[in-house]
């Protein structure tokens, strides 16, 4: 069983709107998955929502508007914010800053590990077909 994870070694995804760097996948744990995300000047992923997974997550650099809930409160970020997003939240991040916003992100099952999307690999799939984006693009 591995318990230390190296931040060099990681897997990366690179989305139209977003970087993942894969640290932890969630078939590596029972419960979470870990990655760091890169937002560059003025890009975001799309509102969208996790019903089951909380996520919190800590800014490592760079600043970011928070969007989050049905009201769409914002919220600025910065280094060393940590940000809790709960179940079924709609929520997005934008990158405001001349630097990019890079934080990393603990995502935590609320019943454990998706059965349908057991990887990380498989969810990118399904987010990949959800959002039209080409799956062998943002995994090159």
């Amino acid at each position: 069983m591995q318990y230390v994870f190296s931040t060099s070694k990681i897997k990366h995804y690179r989305f139209p709107t977003h970087v993942n760097d894969l640290v932890i996948d969630r078939s590596e744990s029972s419960t979470s998955e870990v990655f760091v995300v890169v937002l560059e000047k003025g890009e975001a992923p799309p509102p969208h929502k996790h019903d089951d997974t909380e996520q919190v997550f800590y800014v490592m650099e760079g600043d970011g508007l928070l969007t989050i809930g049905e009201r769409k409160e914002q919220f600025e970020v910065h280094p060393h914010d940590v940000v809790r997003i709960p179940p079924s939240t709609l929520h997005s991040i934008k990158c405001i800053g001349d630097k990019p916003l890079r934080y990393l992100s603990i995502d935590c099952f609320v019943e454990g590990r998706p059965k349908d999307e057991p990887t990380w690999d498989s969810h990118v799939r399904v987010m990949c077909s959800q959002n039209g984006w080409d799956y062998g693009s943002v995994t090159r």
